[in-house]
């Protein structure tokens, strides 16, 4: 029996400069609505109604994204030179999951809830990943100054390797994450058979 090819991938919302030391990171849990009472049913209802990402077109399974903006600060020095003194960041992730619109069985309820708690626990660590990104580019970037810059003008250039650098080292771990969660005998490869065969 075949089920839709799924994947469960982390999309970047966008990556920008330094932090200070007190911020919060906002988590949302959004859900679409599958329908069907068996585990077939409700894995082709994922197929048919997941979330749509890439370029391709690609229905995932679940997905994380984050935004995160800035307030920064940064200060011209004595000697000519800036300085980013402090970067303030607020950050917002939000999981999407899949959630069914039919009453299930006792049973059928069980199975559903083990799939979805596996299938939260491995987006959470796609959270973790970007809170690492943020807590890399806080460390790189905040202190940092550049030489001969009185307007502030070219620390906003210098800072763009280090942001991409957490970005591209974020997209890397995710992406190494979901390649053994979702190989054969993988942890979500494992929820999606117990799933759709009991």
């Amino acid at each position: 029996m075949r089920g839709p090819r799924l994947f469960i991938c982390s999309l970047l919302a966008g990556a920008a400069p330094a932090m200070a030391a007190d911020f919060k990171i906002n988590e949302i849990v959004k859900t679409y609505a599958i329908s069907g009472t068996t585990g077939l049913e409700l894995y082709a209802s994922i197929g048919e109604r997941g979330p749509v990402v890439g370029s391709m077109g690609t229905r995932t399974i679940a997905h994380t994204t984050f935004d995160l903006k800035w307030s920064r600060k940064y200060e011209p020095q004595a000697d000519g030179s800036c300085m980013l003194a402090s970067a303030k960041p607020s950050m917002t992730i939000t999981y999407t999951l899949p959630k069914p619109s039919s009453k299930l069985s006792a049973g059928m309820r069980a199975r559903w809830q083990s799939f979805i708690d596996g299938l939260t626990r491995h987006e959470k660590v796609h959270g973790d990943h970007m809170k690492g990104m943020l807590d890399r580019i806080l460390a790189t970037t905040v202190g940092q100054s550049v030489p001969n810059d009185p307007k502030c003008r070219k620390i906003r250039q210098h800072l763009q390797t280090p942001l991409s650098e957490a970005s591209l080292e974020q997209r890397r771990r995710s992406a190494e994450f979901d390649r053994v969660e979702m190989n054969d005998g993988g942890n979500v490869h494992r929820l999606i058979l117990a799933l759709v065969n009991g």
